[in-house]
């Protein structure tokens, strides 16, 4: 029997399959090029709509999660997509694969801006790489599935239930020219409030200036009165290669399971690591409250809805106003 901590259970055992689509792979590159999408998660928390589809394709108006974060990826100069899956999401290859019954069917109804958008899903010179976790060990060992793939470059992580609208440009993309400057690592960070610590990694910097600080610290989900900062770490990451060899010898802990948060916290110990407190707005489409924020959010800018969708909203508030002033127990909107 195998001992519970052992060490090498951090090793992807099994990759099952691995598919690419569009470009080929080029030599290893000091500039970012490569994104790791840990896909394999169960989606529990929006049971049961994600027992059979993953949590990843849910929509946000006309648009699943995943292709969010894949544009914003490939706005920064992302040209090869790594996703790390699990059962039950084939979904997610579908999505970036090809449709040709569906492209000859629009085209021959001559619906031509609905087979442009199908078409430019992905764009032609990216290149998809899909990985099977072998088995649901946590964030750290997602990533370390990555590692045939990745090499010896920098890359980005992204969980795609943090959705992230960038004001000027996208998280990734700051983040990106971050690294590009520093040649270090770059962890998303925003201010929280203290009640919410135990939900987020927390990093203690020196300072921030102009929204960058170097990490001196990071603790997984700490209780409010233990938590270094207010400062919670999201899913935006770029990493060094280095973050590999250390995640190989990183032993199981909290829910048993290989934290990539306990990684980052032996990389600090050799490389610097800044954090990095993005410019935009971030929604946590993993609740389900977030979720619907989300949806609301991008539908009141959606060229298409966001008049009618404004007026509805109007409406509804007045609506619950009425019924407000009718009878005080029922509670506004």
């Amino acid at each position: 029997m195998r001992d519970e901590h052992d060490s090498t259970l951090a090793l992807p055992k099994v990759m099952t399959f691995i598919f690419y689509f569009g470009g080929s792979s080029a030599t290893m590159s000091a500039t970012v090029r490569k994104a790791v999408f840990p896909v394999a998660g169960l989606g529990t928390r929006f049971l049961p709509a994600t027992k059979a589809s993953p949590k990843e394709m849910l929509t946000i108006v006309d648009k699943p999660l995943i292709q969010y974060a894949v544009e914003e990826v490939v706005a920064a100069g992302v040209t090869e997509l790594v996703f790390i899956t699990g059962q039950a999401k084939r979904a997610i290859e579908d999505h970036f694969d090809k449709a040709r019954e569906l492209e000859a069917t629009l085209e021959a109804k001559g619906k031509l801006k609905l087979l442009a958008e199908v078409r430019d899903i992905l764009p032609r010179h990216v290149s998809c790489v899909y990985i099977r976790q072998p088995e649901p060990l946590g964030l750290g060992h997602a990533v370390l599935c990555a590692k045939p793939v990745v090499g010896d470059e920098p890359f980005v992580v992204v969980l795609a239930d943090d959705l992230i609208d960038g004001w000027e440009n996208g998280c990734t993309a700051q983040m990106v020219d971050v690294y590009q400057h520093h040649q270090s690592s770059v962890l998303a960070v925003q201010a929280i409030l203290p009640s919410e610590t135990d939900q987020y990694g927390i990093v203690a910097v020196d300072s921030m200036e102009k929204r960058l600080g170097a990490i001196k610290r990071i603790v997984e989900k700490p209780a409010p009165s233990l938590a270094p900062s207010k400062l919670g770490v999201v899913g935006r990451y770029v990493l060094t290669p280095t973050i590999f060899e250390i995640l190989e010898r990183t032993q199981r802990g909290a829910g048993g399971e290989i934290q990539l948060t306990d990684a980052i916290a032996q990389l600090l110990q050799r490389e610097q690591v800044f954090a990095w407190q993005f410019a935009g707005q971030r929604y946590d489409c993993g609740s389900k409250l977030g979720y619907l924020k989300a949806n609301v959010a991008y539908a009141m800018k959606h060229q298409e809805l966001k008049d009618e969708f404004s007026a509805y909203l109007q409406q509804l508030v007045g609506v619950a106003r009425t019924r407000s002033t009718l009878n005080p127990n029922v509670m506004m909107v």
